[in-house]
């Protein structure tokens, strides 16, 4: 149990919180980082403090730090740790939308996937494993790391100030908007799959067909269909 009365910004506790539960739970996803960033933002929801910023710094720090370890731990791993962190059949879902979804939209996605379940592990993971662009990364972090530290912060101080005599019940408010939130953003992410997530039709030879060109976009240009079944010919062999 989170004892709110104890997260002040006088506590060292509540920025130790701040910075580690979003730095570990990159790889361990059952901490409850946002909740306890949430339930910071109640505990502070009346005070004025300066130190406030620091509290939101460190959880941005924290949250930035256990992207960028979980990015090194897929490089350096590779697909051991795709076993490790993403095993089952519901890992391998995880880290086959990831790559699908690195490949149309990528930076998008790393600020996007902290607000789809189970999203931020596979995504960063998969960014180390495949190679990702180590600078656009980084990028992406910083950015997704001050957005998320600001949103979860702010829904906590939002339910400490509806209900200022009751923060039990200003943290259910806040954790059941970011619970709201995150289905919501699950919920259209399932009910409309991008272009790309389809299936790919298969030849009779097993190979998969090309890709149809995007909606708009037109035919694809007559070279580089020749050039395609040039290359299908050339890697067919005698």
């Amino acid at each position: 149990m989170i004892d709110l009365s104890a997260l002040t910004v006088s506590a060292p506790a509540s920025y130790a919180v701040a910075f580690a539960l979003p730095a570990l739970d990159a790889l361990i996803p059952v901490l409850p980082s946002e909740t306890a960033l949430i339930a910071l933002g109640v505990a502070t929801a009346g005070s004025t403090d300066p130190r406030i910023a620091v509290l939101i710094a460190l959880a941005a720090a924290g949250a930035f730090a256990g992207d960028n370890l979980a990015y090194l731990v897929g490089r350096r791993y590779g697909t051991r740790a795709a076993r490790r962190f993403l095993s089952g059949e519901r890992g391998a879902r995880r880290r086959a939308w990831a790559e699908r979804a690195l490949d149309r939209f990528g930076a998008r996605l790393i600020i996007a996937c902290r607000f789809v379940p189970g999203g931020r592990t596979a995504v960063t993971l998969t960014c180390g494993i495949v190679g990702y662009p180590r600078r656009s990364f980084i990028a992406a972090t910083a950015g997704a790391a001050v957005i998320w530290a600001g949103y979860a912060f702010f829904i906590g101080r939002l339910g400490g100030k509806v209900f200022e005599a009751k923060p039990w019940a200003g943290l259910l408010l806040g954790l059941g908007a970011a619970l709201v939130i995150s289905a919501l953003v699950e919920v259209l992410r399932r009910a409309s799959p991008p272009r790309w997530a389809r299936k790919v039709p298969v030849r009779q030879d097993g190979s998969r067909a090309e890709r149809a060109a995007p909606c708009g976009t037109g035919p694809a240009p007559a070279a580089s269909t020749q050039t395609g079944l040039t290359a299908d010919r050339a890697g067919d062999g005698p």
